[in-house]
């Protein structure tokens, strides 16, 4: 059993890179990858628990991209990356520093709106890492605001609500030339978050392998056993990698567990062969952290 889409305590997750990794041990996983959204901070330790527990370990990023006018969000896996990368680890800074600057303008707009919350209460759900709006909404539950994550995103923080605040992100040509670049392979995230339709779903898809993507998730937690057909079909029909994985977060979805998302995902084995061999077949990554990469406790990078 494989997980390729995992989130820890780094971005926006409730377990530290370490507590992942003994958790999908005690759970029958044989491979994953850690895919915080727009750090390779928790990449180190990671690695380093991964060859503890006798894991395949494949470092990883998610990074949310540009999609100008367009409705839904578009989102990049960037899996075999090197995490020392320069290019890539100034564009990740770029990144989170726009996000702090939204995160200020949400709760402007939140206090506008009568729901003020502190920055250090934030700050608080998020610890040392850096805040997401998963953090904002957990603060807006624990005073009362709403009953539960879900539905401060529902009511206000979700993309066209009152509190939505857009932020700085790289384009989809920018992200695959620096995910091709620090030496991985792009695979689009949850595709049906950016097109539910299917034609318009391919025509970007083909768009986007033009400029280097190599795969799309197939197998994920939110898709329905006939959108997983879908994408497969997509894929064979556009010479894609399918991945998959359950999205892992934690309490912010605690209906999803490793490896086998809200009870039916199974992630074929097949997909981690495939990409190793797109990546170069016994790449580093396999079972060796990067030379120089220190397996310290994650912190904002």
């Amino acid at each position: 059993m494989i997980d390729l889409h995992l989130h820890s305590t780094c971005s926006d997750g409730s377990e530290t890179p370490e507590q992942l990794v003994r958790r999908a041990r005690r759970l029958g996983l044989t491979a994953l990858s850690l895919t915080d959204h727009d750090t390779l901070a928790g990449t180190g330790a990671f690695l380093a628990a991964c060859r503890e527990q006798g894991l395949v370990g494949l470092p990883g990023v998610e990074l949310s991209l540009d999609v100008a006018q367009e409705g839904g969000t578009l989102h990049l896996l960037g899996y075999g990356i090197d995490p020392a990368h320069p290019g890539l680890g100034a564009a990740l800074a770029r990144v989170r520093a726009g996000r702090e600057t939204r995160n200020r303008r949400i709760l402007e707009a939140l206090g506008a709106l009568g729901l003020a919350l502190d920055e250090a209460a934030v700050q608080g759900f998020a610890g040392d890492t850096v805040v997401g709006r998963v953090h904002i909404a957990q603060a807006l539950a624990a005073r009362g605001h709403v009953a539960s994550v879900a539905e401060a995103f529902d009511r206000y923080l979700a993309k066209g609500r009152p509190a939505y605040v857009n932020r700085y992100r790289l384009t989809a040509e920018e992200a695959l030339g620096l995910i091709r670049a620090a030496g991985g392979a792009a695979v689009l995230a949850h595709p049906f978050t950016w097109r539910r339709d299917e034609a318009r779903l391919e025509d970007g898809l083909r768009s986007l392998a033009r400029a280097g993507l190599a795969g799309l998730e197939a197998y994920h937690s939110d898709h329905t056993p006939e959108q997983t057909v879908t994408l497969l079909r997509l894929a064979n029909r556009l010479g894609l990698l399918t991945t998959g994985g359950s999205d892992f977060h934690g309490r912010a979805k605690p209906d999803v567990e490793l490896g086998r998302g809200r009870g039916a995902l199974s992630v074929p084995e097949t997909c981690l062969t495939r990409l190793a061999a797109a990546l170069g077949g016994g790449a580093p990554w396999l079972t060796i952290a990067k030379e120089g990469l220190s397996p310290t406790a994650c912190a904002p990078s």
